[in-house]
């Protein structure tokens, strides 16, 4: 019998964070000795705070459904956050949790696209973004940025990008995969070119609370009520919290917005995890001492996995400024041979590394730049140096 699939699905890519993880785990199952740069998961547990409140939920039988939008304590929770952290006012009709920070941009980008819309991406992006866009009728616009400008996007190249077909922009600060952080300024440029030409601004957040140095996260809604009202926050527990399996995320906007967001999750999954509600609520009301010595520990390995980078032959990254990513610029190496392979893409460069030198990267052509490959520090510092001794010594004795 023929199988006949939508012409939608045929379109849509694998993750290729979650397929480098994927193999990466059959080769530990198989037993070698792989050293994960991957996937962007913390490694650390989530606080038992967070995970006695579960107990405790349990306990309570609170297993029901829940609103679809998500339960009142954990929507007032949101709120208060969103007052204490981002200075910014929201009512709980105005948050809809869903499950995970993924959910909540397919809700966003289902409620605000027709076919054929657009939404200006910039270059490089999480590699999910596309393909969600595209599962939701739209067309992602991908915008280059430039590496002195640490991967932002300009005024000047925004404002080149819109079309009469013009939608939506995204946003990503702190940046996966670059680690990049928009300042104040530059967020106001995007800011005023949305306002000016009626535009949404999805600003994805979920790695506003890792962040390093000076750098301060500003949400882009805080700059007054028009961009307020343009603009869909998407936050969420998975990288904040240790929280990953867990899969929480929500949005904040319009109400009008909301709404619609809240009606097509409610025929797609009912609600998220009523269990995970109840314990995500504890995890923001609660203390935060558990996320600090995350990012201080997170600051030590991004010190470190920068500085072997950039002492490498042939290789060199900017410093993140936030999340826990290094993009190394490996286009020195394209065109050569590793292990007697000619390199053509980072693709080539991933699965020769993988598969032969037994490290996982992630190629940057997953993320729209091919000169590249993303590392993750989320990950143990005895990993991070004996994983980077490995890296570093398998290209030595490799290349050609």
């Amino acid at each position: 019998m023929k199988i006949k699939l939508s012409e939608k699905a045929s379109k849509i890519a694998t993750s290729m964070t979650l397929a480098i993880d994927s193999k990466l785990k059959q080769m530990i199952a198989e037993g070698v000795k792989v050293y994960g740069f991957g996937v962007g998961e913390p490694d650390f547990d989530t606080p038992e705070y967070i995970r006695n409140a579960a107990i405790v939920g349990l306990n309570k039988g609170l297993t029901r459904y829940t609103p679809a939008q998500g339960t009142i304590e954990l929507r007032k929770a949101i709120c208060a956050k969103l007052k204490r952290e981002n200075s910014l006012d929201y009512e709980p009709n105005q948050i809809i949790v869903s499950s995970g920070a993924k959910h909540s941009l397919s809700n966003t980008f289902a409620a605000i696209l027709n076919p054929g819309d657009e939404v200006i991406v910039p270059v490089p992006y999480w590699v999910s973004y596309t393909e969600i866009i595209k599962l939701n009728d739209g067309i992602p616009v991908l915008v280059p940025t430039k590496k002195e400008n640490n991967f932002k996007i300009t005024k000047e190249e925004l404002k080149n990008a819109i079309t009469s077909r013009t939608k939506a922009i995204l946003i990503n600060s702190p940046s996966n995969p670059t680690g990049a952080v928009y300042t104040e300024r530059e967020l106001r440029d995007v800011a005023e070119v949305a306002v000016e030409n009626n535009l949404f601004v999805v600003s994805d957040e979920i790695y506003e609370r890792i962040i390093y140095d000076d750098n301060k996260h500003i949400s882009i809604a805080s700059f007054g009520s028009e961009i307020k009202d343009l603009t869909i926050l998407i936050n969420g527990m998975s990288k904040s919290y240790a929280m990953t399996g867990w899969r929480l995320g929500y949005a904040a906007g319009n109400e009008k917005l909301v709404k619609a967001m809240s009606s097509i999750q409610s025929h797609a999954v009912s609600h998220p995890s009523s269990i995970t509600q109840y314990a995500s609520a504890a995890a923001l009301n609660g203390p935060q001492d558990d996320l600090r010595k995350m990012v201080q520990e997170f600051n030590k390995r991004r010190n470190y996995m920068y500085e072997r980078i950039n002492f490498m032959e042939g290789l060199s990254c900017i410093k993140p400024e936030g999340a826990f990513y290094v993009y190394v610029d490996i286009s020195a190496y394209l065109g050569r041979n590793l292990c007697g392979i000619k390199l053509g893409s980072s693709l080539d460069f991933a699965q020769i590394m993988l598969e032969k030198g037994c490290v996982a990267v992630v190629p940057g052509g997953a993320f729209g730049t091919d000169g590249f490959i993303r590392l993750s520090y989320a990950t143990s510092m005895e990993t991070i140096k004996n994983g980077l001794d490995k890296f570093e010594s398998f290209i030595k004795e490799n290349i050609e």
